[in-house]
C-alpha cells in the first residue's frame, strides 16, 4: 500500500499535470488503475501496453506525438532506462510485480518493503481516487485479490456480490465475476474498438449501466462483450477436453483465434485447482503462454527458461511467458522437471 505521504505526493502531481500520459497494462488491473487515475481530473491520454509488458523506446513516438508534461506508468512490470532518459519528463511508476531498479523515476511497489506482498495496482490507485469503489473492486478481483474494502462494496452493490466469499466463487458464481470478464474482454479485438470501449468506461457512473444495460453506452459495451464471449466459450470447451491424469493441463491453440490465454488459465485454474495450467497461443513463431497454479510456479518457470530462447515471469501462482517455437518442447520438459 502507498503511505499517506506517497498518496498526497501523487495526488498533488496528478493535480498539477496539464497533459498527463498514462501507460497501463493490458489487463483489468491495469485498465482499472488507468480509469481511477484518469477520473481524478479527466485530463490526458491513455496508452495500453499491448505487446511485451515493457515500456521501452517504442513508446517514445507517442511521447513525442502527445507531448505530455508527466508520465504515469501503471501495472507494467518492466521499463527501460533508455525510455526514462529520452522521455525527459517526470515519470511516476506504480506497480506490484518484481521490483526493478531505475534512475530518475518515482517508483512505488509494495514488494520493495515486503517481497511477499500481493497488492494489485488498482488497490493503490484506489488510494489516489477513493471515489470509484466499483472500478477498484473489479481491478482487484480480476487480479485474484479480495480487497480489504469488500464489505463496503457488498453494502453498496449487493446486486453484484451479496456476501463475502472466496475468489473462485466471486469470479465464476457471482455477478461481479461477469463484470470482471466484461472488463477483460473489452480489451480484446481491433484497437479502434478497444479504444472506444475504454473511452466509454471512463464515462460510466455505475456498473448497472453495463450489467442492466441502463444506458446506450452500457448497451454498446454489453453487446460487444457478448460478441467476444462467443469466441471464448468454444475455446474453453476445447481446453477442458485436454484434462487428463497429468498434473499439467496444457492447451495450445493457434493465432487464428483471439488471445484468451489469461482468461482461460484463470478459469481453468479455479475449475481444476489440482492442476498446473498452461495455455499457449502460437503466434509469429512464438508460444505466448499464461501459467496458473495453486502452488508456487514462478521459480520453476525461471529455472525452466535457462538455456531457452524466451522470457517470462510474474507472481508466485500466476505467470506469463513467451517461448520461441523451436524451443517449446524443451521448455515443457524443463518445466515439468522443475515442478
Amino acid at each position: 500500500m502507498l503511505t499517506p505521504k506517497q498518496v498526497k505526493f501523487i495526488q498533488d502531481e496528478l493535480a498539477s499535470a496539464k497533459n498527463p500520459l498514462f501507460i497501463y497494462d493490458d489487463d483489468p488491473d491495469g485498465l482499472c488503475s488507468f480509469i481511477l487515475f484518469y477520473k481524478v481530473h479527466r485530463e490526458g491520454k491513455g496508452i495500453i501496453v499491448k505487446s511485451a509488458p515493457n515500456v521501452d523506446l517504442k513508446f517514445m513516438r507517442k511521447v513525442e506525438e502527445l507531448n505530455p508534461d508527466k508520465i504515469f506508468v501503471l501495472d507494467v512490470p518492466m521499463m527501460e532506462q533508455d525510455f526514462v532518459d529520452q522521455a525527459k519528463r517526470p515519470v511516476f511508476w506504480i506497480d506490484h510485480h518484481q521490483p526493478q531498479q531505475l534512475k530518475k523515476v518515482h517508483y512505488y511497489n509494495p514488494k520493495i518493503k515486503d517481497p511477499s506482498a500481493y497488492i494489485p495496482t488498482s488497490r493503490m490507485a484506489f488510494q489516489i481516487n477513493p471515489q470509484e469503489l466499483w472500478i477498484a473492486t473489479v481491478g482487484c478481483i480480476a487480479d485474484y485479490h479480495m480487497p480489504d474494502f469488500i464489505e463496503q462494496f457488498i453494502e453498496q452493490y449487493p446486486q453484484l456480490l451479496d456476501e463475502k466469499c472466496d475468489l473462485p466463487t466471486a469470479l465464476y458464481k457471482k455477478p461481479i465475476g461477469k463484470l470482471v470478464r466484461i472488463f477483460s474482454f473489452l480489451l480484446k479485438g481491433p484497437l479502434y474498438d478497444v479504444r472506444k470501449s475504454v473511452k466509454i468506461l471512463t464515462r460510466l457512473k455505475s456498473p448497472d449501466e453495463i450489467m442492466e444495460q441502463k444506458t446506450s453506452q452500457g448497451r454498446y459495451l454489453y453487446k460487444r462483450f457478448e460478441n467476444i464471449n462467443q469466441r471464448y466459450e468454444p475455446l474453453l470447451k476445447q481446453a477442458k477436453k485436454h484434462v487428463n491424469r497429468s498434473k499439467i493441463l496444457l492447451f495450445p491453440y493457434s493465432e487464428s483465434h483471439w488471445s484468451f490465454t489469461a482468461d482461460l488459465s484463470n478459469e481453468l485454474s479455479c475449475t481444476y485447482p489440482q492442476k498446473v495450467i498452461i495455455i499457449a497461443r502460437k503466434k509469429g513463431g512464438e508460444m505466448k503462454c499464461s501459467l496458473r497454479a495453486k502452488v508456487q510456479i514462478d521459480q520453476a518457470l525461471e529455472k525452466a527458461l535457462v538455456g531457452i530462447s524466451g522470457y517470462g515471469g510474474g507472481h508466485p501462482n500466476a505467470c506469463g511467458a513467451v517461448i520461441k517455437e523451436e524451443d517449446w518442447k524443451q521448455f515443457l520438459v524443463n518445466f515439468k522437471r522443475e515442478l
